[in-house]
């Protein structure tokens, strides 16, 4: 059954689809559906099966229906041809019959248990009576012949009684009407269903009799719709007569059924309106159900279609009629009367015509389509809105409508003028009411009349309107303004500008608000409504001269207020804030909009805004300079589209004057700028009050704005202003680095800047650009320059940089590598250029070492002496930038970066440093971060941070320091001196005392000797460091050893594992290793000089091609002269050792050890010493046949 319906929604209007002879449910109302598929009418309603379709049409109701010779209807067999004609009051005399039984059945009570059955009769029934309905709408089509009153033709005694056919169905259904009573006079009926296990709906038998007689209101009005165009007459009622006594006609009874019908829909909706909350009156329809919907969609085809080809009245004119009487006091027995009374008909008027203007949507199929047209009601609702505001110092309001649109427009003056030109729009809103406060459907409506009337009769009605609307403002209406009626002022005002005369308007405003009450002075609404009339001149293109001054004066006085406002007063400055906070958005979207600058727009750019910055706080002035940087750069736009104009060819005078004029405005406005804020930032440069970020994106602006408009920069940076603005922005070294890192990257992004820079005689612009990039990287860790408690943050160096400044240092590296001063030195080094660096540091190393490069390649004194000069200004007062790491505030990561880079540029730049120029400086570094007053104090321990430092950069200073040594042109003894205080201090300061031997690989002095593979020849570093030793390390203070004497010895030993020895360097050292072996007897002292001495006399033994080395030799012969007397058992000892490795060392010492010997005898006077010559015995047998024969003339010696 369902596929007949379904089938016959793709139907033609003009040709029918066969199909076949299966017989198709009837259409009915029903609300039983699935509503998630997005349908909203049943399959079976006469929507979506096409009847109404068919009924407009003319075209058979049901063509599959009652095609069989006998069709039964009640249960009885009846000849389809002539029943009705045969039968009609039997027919409808069962109809009432099963429609009582239907209604008896309420009686029932409806549990679960019997709602199956009760169901299945109720339905039945309904089903009966539908089909006799639908069967009385066939026959009409089919088989009802039009007769012919004048035909001299006997007729058959059927065709006398089928004549009086249309006369008696007009009876019977005037009486079936009455039979059945008005729709809203049906109890209430609970719609709900039952639900069994199979999943199907059962329903009460309430339900079904509310849509029975749904089907029969409707079906009566199709049959009587069918009679008349089946007939093509009036067609009279033999047994009624209508209320005003006349004869009961099909077209009477359809007018009055039509317009009960309409009446009882109209009470449902009543009933529904009185049970809704106001909030919730839009998302709750006026309809009980879709079956409800479907007759006021099915009645809207209906009475369209009979108003287009017939007099009869149209939809609206039917529904405004009725709803008119909700407003008529008189006591007219004719007018239809409706069985309630609303307590606010206008309220209701506006929720009714809302919602079923919304049926408008659905075609014949009761598919929505958005794009259908919908009959216009204009006329009522002017006669609505006539009710709503006809007293005026009433609100104009409908109770139900939201305030969304309130609420949405009072924001920002920009959605003032979208709800203006929203309501000004051309082309119709369907849903307007569902997004619109009742006062924004009231302007729409306005500016409609407005317009039509304008286009049609010119200004007159526009003159009329004014004087209307005018007269009701005046000083007592602008003192009883609430804040609502405030805002619905400025909506009205703003409406009948954008749609008339603005400046009118505008001037009329103005004058309004001198007469509101004191109070409302501070409103921000106020300053929102200026701002609107200021942008939709603005948008116009129309001077703003007049609203400028009065606004900008205003602007002036609460700025003031704000100066002198104390920060305690939070309220005040609060409420001031929000005002001057409207004002700078505003004139900001009005320097935005603006195609052209008057010389009005000068006037918002007041001293007002010099009071404001002097009294803004962090956030506060975080919008004001943002609002600098929109205006300065809609200037630059405009000044850039003005001289591309200017350069046209063939621009007539009248034009170029017109140009010339504009820019004269520019100016204007520019200098102002330069007047009220530059001023401010320049006092700030060092300040801690104006965001850094915000302060570098301004400056940078501004020198935009002087490169392309000079003249305009004030007197103090002529005659080059742009020039004067990067030193005081870029280049100056008391500047934030966060500032002068964003300054730059912003100037060095602009092509025209650098290349007008060189061409107005600052030739040193990338030098000083390149030192500026070293300050910000060196300084890239603190936090303020200035207050020395808090300068640092002591965490992890990859974090101790904030994100932002970090990106801003990677961009400005990535920008200066792009200068061809830098592309140059990278070029003339030979080495790799990055050109796209992400790393500063890295960067930065990369410079240094290719600049120390470049000037290793040049070949002149001359370029040699030019190259010194550029590199010293590259580094500038580059200790002054590292100066704070080395305060009372440590700075872990600060630390380590100041060290590293300075070690990398000692040792790059050593040949640099070489020179007499530059020497100054390496003597500043070097007593600057490696020989401070507090390093100078051995009892003090230095800070860990700074400790670390020194030790991972030390090798680099000490090659650099080396180099400089080497290569220096005049030989410095300063400079030797500082290179031996340097490794006397850091010997000692990195030796580990308690375990002597441990870690030393790691130690900073031999890591200078061991990365020597990347340097020149490191041997006077080696030489110096054995001097050092000898000196300060292994030299007795008189009876005292030396302290740390384990740990010296253990450094010593690991330098000459480390590097080769020379004879010289053992000549210095074993003299104190000697006396090392003989004064101490710790075992460790002992075991470690004992291992110095075998590298020594190893390395001897190498160094003299296998012979005695005569200054090994020479210095054993004084040992044993000095200490023979006294520790001859411990010299015997060592030389064993000795004698192990070189023989023949020793052998060169015979004589003068026998000589010791005889000589030690004689002074003691006791003759020979045995014990003694025993040691010494001992010593010789260690020494082959050499030894044997000294013993031999030892022992014949009777001296």
């Amino acid at each position: 059954m369902d596929n007949c319906s379904a089938a016959s929604t793709f139907l033609t209007d003009s040709l029918e689809l066969e199909l076949g002879r299966e017989w198709c449910k009837p259409p009915c109302f029903s609300c039983g559906f699935d509503h998630r598929g997005g349908s909203h009418f049943s399959g079976e309603s006469y929507l979506s099966s096409g009847s109404l379709k068919r009924l407009i049409l003319n075209l058979d109701p049901l063509p599959t229906n009652f095609e069989e010779d006998t069709v039964e209807i009640f249960g009885i067999q009846w000849v389809t041809e002539t029943a009705l004609v045969n039968s009609s009051r039997v027919l409808f005399h069962l109809f009432r019959q099963w429609l009582y039984n239907l209604e008896t059945l309420l009686q029932a009570s409806c549990d679960f248990g019997k709602i199956s059955i009760l169901h299945s009769k109720a339905d039945n029934i309904r089903q009966q009576c539908v089909t006799f309905l639908h069967y009385v709408k066939v026959f009409i089509f089919r088989y009802l012949k039009v007769q012919n009153a004048e035909s001299p033709v006997p007729v058959h005694p059927y065709e006398t009684v089928e004549a009086q056919l249309p006369s008696l169905l007009v009876d019977e259904l005037h009486g079936l009407l009455l039979y059945v009573g008005r729709l809203c006079e049906l109890p209430s009926i609970n719609s709900g269903a039952f639900v069994n296990q199979n999943q199907i709906k059962l329903y009460p038998p309430s339900w079904h009799l509310l849509h029975l007689h749904l089907d029969i209101h409707w079906l009566v009005l199709e049959i009587l719709h069918m009679l008349g165009e089946k007939l093509k007459q009036v067609i009279y009622g033999h047994q009624f007569m209508n209320l005003a006594g006349d004869n009961l006609t099909n077209v009477s009874l359809f007018e009055e059924h039509c317009e009960n019908l309409l009446c009882d829909l109209i009470s449902l909706s009543l009933n529904r309106y009185d049970k809704v909350r106001p909030s919730e009156a839009l998302v709750s329809h006026h309809c009980p159900c879709s079956c409800v919907k479907e007759l006021w969609v099915l009645l809207i085809h209906l009475l369209e279609h009979r108003s287009k080809w017939s007099l009869s009245e149209s939809f609206w004119n039917w529904l405004n009629k009725l709803l008119k009487t909700l407003f008529d006091k008189s006591s007219d027995r004719r007018r239809p009367v409706l069985i309630m009374q609303p307590r606010d008909p206008l309220g209701f008027s506006w929720w009714t015509i809302t919602h079923v203007a919304s049926f408008y949507q659905f075609d014949r199929h009761g598919t929505p389509d958005e794009m259908r047209q919908m009959e216009s009601n204009w006329n009522f609702v002017e006669e609505l809105l006539k009710k709503s505001i006809n007293v005026q110092n009433s609100s104009f309001s409908i109770s139900w409508l939201p305030l969304k649109g309130l609420t949405h427009i009072i924001k920002s003056p920009l959605s003032m003028l979208e709800m203006v030109k929203t309501c000004c729009c051309d082309k119709q809103d369907h849903d307007l009411y569902k997004s619109s406060s009742s006062y924004t459907i009231f302007l729409c409506i306005l500016a409609k009349v407005v317009k039509k009337a304008m286009k049609s009769n010119g200004p007159h009605p526009w003159k009329q309107v004014k004087g209307r609307i005018y007269s009701k403002f005046h000083q007592k209406r602008m003192e009883e303004l609430t804040e609502v009626g405030l805002q619905n002022f400025f909506n009205l005002f703003l409406l009948l500008a954008a749609v008339a005369e603005v400046e009118d308007v505008a001037s009329h405003v103005l004058g309004l608000l001198n007469f509101l009450r004191p109070s409302f002075i501070t409103s921000p609404l106020i300053w929102k409504g200026q701002v609107a009339f200021l942008l939709m001149y603005t948008q116009k293109n129309l001077d703003i001269g007049v609203l400028a001054e009065k606004f900008s004066g205003a602007f002036r006085e609460k700025a003031k207020e704000f100066l002198v406002s104390k920060n305690d007063e939070m309220g005040q400055r609060q409420t001031l804030w929000t005002l001057l906070s409207i004002y700078i958005d505003g004139v900001q979207e009005v320097f935005e909009t603006s195609h052209c600058l008057h010389p009005s727009h000068e006037k918002l750019l007041n001293d007002g805004f010099s009071m404001l910055l002097r009294a803004c706080q962090e956030s506060e002035l975080r919008m004001v300079l943002s609002f600098l940087q929109a205006v300065l750069a809609r200037i630059r736009s405009m000044h850039q589209q003005l001289c591309q104009e200017l350069q046209k060819e063939n621009v007539d005078l009248s034009a170029q004057s017109s140009l010339l004029a504009k820019e004269r405005h520019l100016a204007a406005v520019a200098s102002a700028l330069w007047r009220h804020f530059f001023s401010f930032l320049k006092s700030q440069r060092m300040s801690q009050i104006v965001p850094l970020s915000e302060l570098a994106d301004a400056a940078a602006d501004f020198t935009l704005l002087a490169l392309d408009m000079p003249s305009t920069a004030p007197s103090d940076l002529q005659p080059q202003p742009v020039i004067s603005m990067m030193q005081l922005f870029g280049w100056d070294d008391i500047i934030w680095p966060q500032v002068v890192a964003r300054y730059l990257s912003h100037c060095l992004q602009n092509s025209m800047l650098c290349e007008a820079l060189p061409h107005s005689g600052c030739v040193s612009f990338q030098v000083l650009t390149i030192r500026s990039w070293i300050r910000c990287i060196l300084q890239m860790y603190i936090k303020n320059l200035h207050v020395a408690d808090d300068l640092f943050i002591d965490i992890n160096p990859g974090q101790a940089v904030e994100k932002e400044y970090l990106g801003q240092l990677t961009e400005l590296t990535r920008l200066l590598f792009k200068l061809s001063e830098v592309k140059d030195i990278f070029l003339k080094a030979q080495v790799e250029y990055l050109s796209s660096p992400e790393d500063p540091t890295k960067a930065l190393v990369l410079f240094f070492e290719a600049v120390g490069i470049t000037y290793g390649n040049l070949q002149t004194l001359s370029d040699k002496s030019v190259m010194v000069a550029k590199s010293l200004e590259y580094l500038g007062e580059i200790l002054k930038y590292i100066k704070p790491y080395l305060g009372k505030k440590i700075c872990s990561a600060g630390l380590q970066l100041t060290y590293r880079m300075m070690g990398i540029l000692v040792k790059s730049w050593a040949q640099i440093f070489a020179t007499s120029k530059a020497q100054k400086l390496l003597f500043r570094i070097i007593d600057c971060l490696l020989l401070p007053h507090t390093v100078l104090q051995q009892e003090k321990e230095l800070p860990a941070p700074m400790l670390i430092a020194i030790q991972k950069s030390l090798p680099l200073y000490l090659q650099g320091m080396c180099i400089v040594c080497c290569q220096s042109q005049n030989p410095n003894a300063y400079l030797n001196q500082l290179l031996g205080n340097v490794i006397e201090q850091y010997i000692g300061r990195f030796l580990t005392a308690s375990l002597p031997g441990v870690g030393l690989g790691q130690h900073p002095v031999l890591l200078a000797l061991r990365n020597s593979a990347t340097v020149p020849p490191m041997s006077p570093l080696k030489k110096c460091i054995i001097q050092v030793i000898r000196k300060s390390y292994l030299e007795s203070k008189g009876s005292l050893l030396p302290p740390r004497l384990a740990s010296i010895l253990a450094f010593t030993l690991q330098l000459f594992k480390e590097t080769n020895i020379d004879i010289s360097e053992v000549e210095l050292l074993l003299p104190s290793i000697l006396k090392s072996l003989v004064l101490v007897n710790e075992p460790q002292v002992k075991r470690l000089a004992t291992e110095n001495l075998q590298y020594m006399v190893k390395a001897c033994q190498v160094g003299s091609g296998g012979e005695p080395a005569t200054q090994l030799t020479s210095v054993f012969r004084h040992f044993i002269q000095d200490y023979s007397m006294r520790y001859d058992y411990q010299i015997y000892s060592i030389l064993e050792t000795v004698a192990t490795l070189d023989q023949q060392a020793v052998i060169h010492l015979l004589s003068t050890l026998t000589q010791s010997l005889k000589d030690s005898e004689r002074k003691w006077g006791l003759g020979r010493n045995i014990a003694q010559r025993e040691a010494y015995s001992k010593l010789l047998s260690h020494l082959g046949q050499a030894g044997q024969d000294e013993m031999q003339r030892l022992e014949s010696d009777n001296t």
